[in-house]
């Protein structure tokens, strides 16, 4: 048996304060911008079953139970009491904490406190220059206040994160961009803003990872559904500057994903959804992961938001898939039991602990 008392939970959100309806919780599950197919529900997919094989027990049901039992039963012991329960339950003992989203999701120090655990924050770089764009008055004043904004943040988060990175033009340019260049984004953003708009310039982005680069943390790629493949040349580019990338999120593309980690030794590779979306078939997700990429590049995560059930189902998805794969790898005898657990471990927590630098 392969054990993983402990996890890094390397990628995630908060969790809702407010208690959920059916339709509510169901949307959390699908998080896929449209509706359930008709006569459906997003319980009808591989982590809607996972949710009601592993969660229900922890709130004193039997598994499997329809949803609106389950549902019934987490409103009856409460938002804070359920979360409690299911957040102690999923063995994870360190959660990264990306706080760039919006709405009532709990923050590091909560979900440390309900999950019995300690927790790190994880700063979106796309929500920070927003911030210091909105105190900047002209577009010098925004460039220096973003680079001291993003020197101070590297002070106490222990990551940087970018949802834009990857499909608005990073693929594509593996360098920085000029300084010429730059202020002229600067200004054209700073009028758009002024009416709200968001940061979607591909100059500025570019400018803005290669600062998050030049500051030493971990940098996170959001991949998405996107090809990693064209990440390549940004990957040589940073490779021996100090600065580990890891793509988050790379399913279905996740041989391209792990490919890239095996290419670059500062490049590693997230299981979040990769594993929490295909459920039942996340052991054969996983060899396929253990194909390509060195062990010491995969890094467990949940990539849970709102619910803490994902962190549940994720946890104990990975828990299974590991378990099954490098158990019938033990039992064929092409692995020892101790090089098995070892490998577990470090996917678990350890390469989390090593890049994140934590205790």
């Amino acid at each position: 048996m392969i054990e993983t008392p402990s996890l890094v939970d390397q990628y995630c959100h908060g969790v809702l304060r407010t208690e959920l309806g059916l339709g509510t919780f169901e949307a959390h599950l699908g998080r896929t911008g449209g509706p359930a197919a008709p006569g459906t529900t997003f319980f009808d997919t591989q982590t809607g079953f996972a949710v009601r094989r592993w969660c229900p027990p922890l709130l004193g049901l039997e598994p499997h139970c329809p949803p609106a039992r389950y549902l019934a039963r987490r409103r009856e012991l409460g938002v804070l009491e359920s979360g409690r329960r299911l957040l102690r339950a999923s063995g994870i003992s360190t959660y990264l904490v990306d706080t760039g989203l919006p709405g009532d999701l709990t923050g590091p120090a909560e979900i440390a406190s309900a999950g019995a655990a300690d927790a790190h924050e994880i700063v979106r770089l796309e929500l920070l220059a927003e911030q210091v764009a909105d105190t900047s008055g002209s577009a010098e004043a925004l460039l220096a206040n973003l680079a001291e904004a993003v020197h101070g943040a590297a002070t106490t988060a222990v990551a940087f994160t970018s949802v834009a990175g990857v499909s608005r033009g990073l693929a594509q340019a593996a360098e920085p961009p000029g300084p010429g260049e730059v202020r002229g984004a600067a200004g054209r953003w700073l009028a758009r803003r002024a009416v709200g708009g968001r940061l979607t310039d591909p100059v500025l982005l570019r400018h803005l990872l290669w600062v998050a680069v030049a500051s030493g943390r971990p940098l996170q790629l959001h991949v998405g559904n996107e090809d990693p493949a064209g990440l390549a040349e940004f990957a040589a580019s940073t490779s021996g500057l100090g600065t580990d990338v890891v793509l988050l999120h790379g399913y279905p593309y996740h041989r391209q994903t792990a490919q890239l980690t095996g290419l670059f030794p500062h490049v590693y590779a997230d299981l979040g959804s990769v594993l929490a979306r295909t459920g039942a078939r996340a052991a054969a997700v996983l060899a396929e992961l253990l194909e390509l990429a060195p062990f010491g590049k995969l890094l467990f995560s949940s990539g849970a938001q709102a619910l803490p059930e994902l962190h549940i189902v994720a946890a104990s998805v990975f828990r299974g898939a590991m378990s099954r794969v490098l158990g019938e790898w033990v039992a064929d005898g092409a692995w020892s039991l101790r090089d098995a657990q070892r490998v577990a471990t470090m996917i678990a927590s350890g390469n989390a602990r090593r890049v994140y630098r934590l205790a």
